[in-house]
């Protein structure tokens, strides 16, 4: 008599848990959100039409402006635009209840922040810097016989134009950071408006000279002197600004990762 062995039950396959795997996931959430895709096409439209609208109206009254600065001057409109969508990138997960399923396949949960932060970072600086170059370009037709003429292989354009865009791109990161920490769209957009553009304004108002050094480093200060062709008297150098800006973004980041590590959810 013989005895047959039952097969043995089907499972369903476990895939790893894989750093790839998890950006992978992040860069899928963010790609497949209209507000992704709605948010930064206002803030490419907002700095083109800026930049032409600069170009096609200049006078020759802002000589003093650098060439760089003045054609992306809609930047100042974009950064806030870029901000809102890094809070959204973490913020939003919290308030539709989503970061509960992200957490559960991620349990370490660190990756999550991580990647999150990496793929919004890449896409907002890759966009960022194509939209620049297109601005400056398109400028240039109504510049190129003034003394804003420039082309994009002059000595530190290139440079300006991808400094900008960095910028951006790690005020934007503090305010991923933000929105992660305080877990609701609204406070992230009020942390970021209060303590990244209104404070530096408001201490700007006390002369102590320490003060006014230190502001200097302040992300919106830096952000300043990282998007500018030449150092001016009152700011830092582009290599300084950089430095300040990750050490502000890494700042926001650490701070959310060591609560996230805490925290329930």
């Amino acid at each position: 008599m013989t005895t047959t062995t039952p097969p043995a039950p089907h499972t369903a396959p476990t895939h790893a848990v894989t750093p790839s795997r998890v950006l992978h996931s992040e860069w899928h959430k963010l790609r497949t959100l209209r507000s992704t895709w709605v948010t930064l096409a206002v803030a490419c439209a907002l700095v083109i039409g800026v930049g032409i609208t600069m170009g096609a109206t200049y006078d020759g009254d802002d000589s003093e402006i650098d060439t760089v600065v003045f054609v992306l001057l809609g930047t100042q409109l974009s950064q806030i635009c870029v901000a809102v969508l890094g809070i959204l990138v973490t913020a939003g997960e919290y308030s539709t209840g989503m970061i509960r399923a992200s957490l559960t396949a991620v349990p370490r949960r660190l990756p999550v922040l991580w990647s999150k932060a990496a793929v919004f970072a890449t896409l907002a600086f890759t966009l960022t810097f194509a939209t620049n170059i297109v601005t400056f370009l398109l400028a240039q037709i109504w510049l190129s016989d003034t003394d804003k003429a420039l082309s994009l292989t002059d000595s530190g354009v290139l440079g300006a134009l991808a400094g900008n865009a960095a910028a951006i791109t790690l005020l934007s990161l503090v305010a991923l950071g933000l929105g992660a920490l305080l877990r609701s769209v609204p406070a992230g957009i009020g942390a970021f408006v209060g303590l990244v553009l209104i404070l530096p304004e408001v201490l700007a108002m006390i002369s102590a000279d320490f003060v006014q050094d230190a502001l200097r480093y302040f992300p919106t200060k830096a952000s300043a002197s990282l998007g500018s062709m030449a150092q001016t008297g009152d700011s830092i150098s582009p290599t300084a600004a950089l430095i300040s800006l990750c050490l502000w973004a890494a700042a926001a980041l650490i701070t959310t990762a060591l609560l996230l590590k805490r925290r329930d959810v």
